[in-house]
């Protein structure tokens, strides 16, 4: 498995999500926790049917986290300069690993993220310091009771199973199954952190570059699927609340256990398109099973010009049969010794 895109779409990120161009964020941190995304229906494109327009490609590139990091606890916004400097940062870790000629030792090796990290375009983060905007403190909320109950019982169940005793032995992502950004909510991949949007009468279509799954998402109002029918990625339904894009999916497959959550988990996804090149995501999340309250966050997606290549991971791939390959041979010269 490797990335295809290298330097042909502006789209690379480090794990988490947000807006890419400091610019785009609110110029102060109180007008960047009041302001509600609005879109004038001068400016977007729209479809012959006279919704919003939004197909075409886009990136969630940041280095603004998840959560936000402990050394930032009681400070919710950077300045502008302080976002950048942030960023800077990030990318100086990336620049600064030893390449070419400068390998002298087997501690040098090492998987190269600056191959696709470094491209010449301009990366960022948000002003917030995290892109969790609820609750305040930019962190996810504790494990409630349930929840701490279930992970031990999980804990517990993998303890029986070695972790190179079969295919599925091994976790979802490196059998190219399901990768965690994916969710729903979408969140941001170390590097081709791009998704394309396709739209049709009664239907909105979200597929990412990196595992490139198309979430084909009806807005027909159909009823939801039987609690007994199930999905990696859920089951998603969608609908126009005005010209904002509203998306709930619930049927969670308990394999997925996404953040450790339960089948229980909904997640609530909101799109509004606050300008040709613009898309203001949100996304709420719950799970009463898992933690003690919902949790919310938001950030911007720009559009690029594409196209978006297949990231060609895929289940049974050399890699994976090599792995069960090379444990049955370490086994079997263990017991020779």
């Amino acid at each position: 498995m490797k990335p295809t895109l290298g330097c042909a779409i502006a789209a690379v990120s480090l794990l988490l999500l947000a807006s890419p161009d400091l610019k785009s964020q609110s110029g102060t941190a109180s007008t960047a926790a009041q302001a509600q995304p609005k879109a004038s229906a001068r400016t977007i494109p729209r479809t012959p049917d006279g919704k919003p327009d939004m197909q075409g490609n886009w990136t969630n590139q940041t280095f603004t986290p998840l959560e936000r990091p402990a050394q930032f606890k009681d400070k919710q916004f950077f300045t502008a300069e302080e976002a950048k400097a942030f960023a800077e940062r990030a990318l100086e870790d990336v620049r600064d690993v030893p390449r070419g000629e400068e390998v002298k030792s087997d501690a040098d090796i090492h998987y190269d993220d600056g191959i696709w990290l470094l491209e010449g375009y301009e990366k960022g983060a948000m002003l917030r310091t995290s892109i969790i905007n609820d609750p305040p403190d930019g962190r996810i909320p504790a494990v409630s009771a349930e929840g701490q109950k279930r992970n031990q019982a999980r804990a517990a169940a993998r303890k029986g199973i070695g972790p190179f005793d079969s295919a599925q032995a091994r976790g979802l992502s490196e059998r190219c199954i399901y990768w965690a950004h994916e969710g729903p909510p979408i969140l941001p991949t170390g590097y081709n952190s791009n998704v394309r949007i396709v739209q049709a009468p009664g239907t909105f279509v979200l597929q990412h570059e990196m595992m490139p799954v198309a979430r084909v998402i009806p807005l027909d109002g159909r009823p939801k699927l039987s609690p007994a029918l199930r999905a990696y990625r859920g089951e998603s339904r969608g609908r126009w609340d005005g010209d904002t894009m509203v998306i709930e999916t619930t049927n969670y497959s308990e394999k997925t256990a996404w953040r450790n959550s339960s089948e229980n988990l909904k997640v609530v996804e909101r799109l509004t398109m606050t300008s040709p090149t613009k898309i203001h995501y949100e996304f709420t999340v719950e799970d009463s099973s898992t933690w003690t309250r919902p949790w919310s966050g938001d950030y911007e997606m720009t559009r690029i010009d594409g196209p978006l290549i297949e990231y060609a991971c895929h289940e049974g791939n050399y890699q994976l049969s090599t792995i069960l390959r090379g444990a049955r041979v370490a086994e079997a010269s263990a017991q020779k010794k």
